[in-house]
């Protein structure tokens, strides 16, 4: 199995759409106003978006993008206009990562996470990912 998408919700994609690809995702679909896929500027991945009437209540959906230039690409953005609510930090998790909201404010998570992303010194040992 391998995971081919992640879908958000989002009241208005006209200014969705805009907002995604200033984060560097490739526009493939467009079926306004109900639905938009991108494609992930690496990988395979797609994501996507599809219009509601309300927004989920509550702490919402979290996003996370890996990022392998992640200081350098967090700096490009906001010189593109992209405000960050956290930016590149190291976790005790392992990962450094930058946070910011889109406009529906579904969390956005643009992280780099190398080796311990898969294989965290935490990791069980009978599923160590070789």
């Amino acid at each position: 199995m391998n995971l081919n998408q992640i879908t958000v919700p989002s009241v208005d994609l006209t200014k969705s759409i805009p907002f995604y690809e200033k984060l560097g995702l490739k526009l493939i679909v467009k079926a306004l106003p109900h639905y938009a896929r991108f494609e992930c500027p690496s990988g395979d991945s797609t994501f996507s978006i599809h219009q509601v009437e309300n927004l989920p209540k509550g702490e919402g959906i979290y996003v996370y993008f890996e990022c392998e230039n992640l200081d350098d690409y967090v700096t490009e953005l906001m010189d593109k206009g992209i405000e960050f609510e956290e930016k590149p930090t190291d976790k005790r998790w392992l990962w450094r990562e930058a946070r910011l909201k889109d406009l529906d404010g579904n969390q956005l998570i643009l992280f780099y996470g190398g080796e311990n992303r898969l294989n965290p010194p935490w990791r069980l040992e009978e599923n160590v990912k070789k």
